[in-house]
């Protein structure tokens, strides 16, 4: 019987050893598994908090990156907007200079070319009168003395001289 003892089951000691199974495993569950389980808890909170903050964060700066590329872009685009105004205002300048300065050219010449017509009118009849001037003492001399052809040719030479000169 020696062997056999060792081997049977005793019913109240088989309760009490489920028992104290059932005891332990609540006071581990209670004391260990539950602090655990919290702790675990928080440290996914915790993360789950980050990975947010971190993902708006994230979309916070794509929406400033793209606030700034539209600043540059619109920068860009003022800059080319006035580049074209500034080439646009100095061809206008251009041409306006341009324009004045023909207007000026040909308000000279006529001006020039005016006070040459009244220099030329005066130079005609200065002439005019030089020349009517002279006639009258040619006649004057050839009334005054017979005209042979020697003395012809003698006025005709004082007057090519005469005219000479007052030139």
């Amino acid at each position: 019987m020696g062997n056999q003892d060792l081997v049977t089951i005793i019913p109240w000691t088989f309760i009490a050893q489920i028992c104290n199974l059932f005891i332990q495993m609540l006071l581990i569950k209670k004391f260990l598994f539950n602090p655990i389980r919290e702790i675990l808890a928080k440290r996914k909170a915790a993360a789950d908090a980050e990975i947010m903050d971190a993902t708006r964060a994230k979309e916070e700066a794509e929406a400033i990156k793209a606030e700034y590329e539209a600043n540059i872009q619109n920068a860009h685009d003022k800059a080319n907007e006035i580049l074209t105004s500034a080439q646009k205002m100095a061809q206008q300048q251009s041409e306006q200079i341009i324009k004045d300065a023909s207007d000026e050219a040909v308000a000279l010449k006529a001006k020039a070319e005016a006070d040459i017509a009244l220099e030329k009118r005066k130079a005609v009849n200065e002439i005019k009168d030089e020349i009517g001037s002279i006639a009258m003492e040619i006649a004057g001399k050839v009334i005054e003395r017979e005209i042979c052809e020697e003395d012809h040719t003698k006025l005709i030479d004082e007057f090519i001289e005469n005219v000479g000169e007052q030139a």
